[in-house]
């Protein structure tokens, strides 16, 4: 039997990235998934790779009209909802908190943070019925800071305390909540940050580095943590904030030396 038979999963952000390659490994495992993402053309790609058993749905995260559809669409077509994967995210811009426009902040927390209380707040009564899960793309920033992202790494924070919060409010209804913190792993929002960073010669190395196991991964890792998560195996596991890093928090590294100062890794 695979890990996730007959689970019907809610992933947002699933058309790239982490999330495309948690797609993968959610459906490998046997599970039926509803993918809401932003892009049309990048989603309707995905979908057609997954197979017509699998539900698209073109969503900005960020409108709370649109999610609730996407949550009505998905138990309509499967009749319930076993786990939410809160994956959106964006990253950008890279930069001090005082030169970060209001724009720019609106859209980190509107992406980033108000998206899981939209899919939640028209998701957990289906999730209460199942006794199934919720789980948050977080990342390791948002427990040890970094340079050049102040409002990136306030979401991610945040994202971490309110997963404990949720994961004692629905303990009670026996519904699990927790999250992944990933340091580096190669996606594209992970290349626009590079590309945003005051010296870029030496950020390939730099990002190996960082992670004591000596590389920077791609997506899959973090998908076979997610996959344990979701699963059944992990049923007795809550408020965990599950680092998927390398080792790059443990102890003080001399990481590279560098022409000019970067910041740390984002996922």
């Amino acid at each position: 039997m695979k890990q996730l038979d007959h689970k019907v999963i809610v992933l947002t952000g699933g058309s790239e990235g982490i999330g495309y390659e948690c797609a993968k490994a959610y459906a490998a495992e046997g599970a039926k998934l509803v993918i809401l993402a932003i892009g049309e053309k990048q989603l309707a790609k995905v979908m057609a790779e997954l197979g017509p058993e699998h539900l698209g749905v073109c969503c900005d995260v960020r409108n709370e009209e649109q999610v609730s559809l996407a949550m009505q669409k998905a138990i309509a077509q499967f009749g319930k909802i076993d786990a939410i994967h809160n994956n959106a995210g964006i990253a950008s811009p890279s930069k001090t908190l005082d030169e970060t426009t209001e724009d720019e902040w609106n859209d980190l927390m509107d992406v980033n943070l108000k998206s899981i209380y939209y899919t939640v707040k028209y998701g957990i009564k289906a999730l209460k019925e199942t006794r199934g899960c919720i789980l948050n793309t977080s990342s390791l920033v948002g427990e040890i800071g970094q340079e050049l992202h102040a409002a990136y790494t306030a979401t991610k924070g945040a994202v971490n305390a309110l997963t404990k919060s949720m994961a004692l409010d629905y303990a009670k209804f026996h519904v699990r909540v927790n999250a992944v913190s990933p340091a580096g792993v190669w996606t594209p929002t992970l290349q626009k940050w590079t590309e945003e960073q005051p010296s870029t010669a030496f950020i390939n190395e730099y990002l190996n580095n960082i992670h004591p196991l000596g590389y920077c991964p791609q997506g899959d890792v973090i998908a076979d943590a997610c996959v344990f998560l979701l699963s059944d195996k992990a049923r007795f596991i809550t408020g965990c904030i599950l680092p998927i890093s390398g080792g790059a928090e443990l102890g003080y590294r001399s990481v590279l030396p560098v022409a000019e100062p970067v910041g740390n890794e984002v996922n």
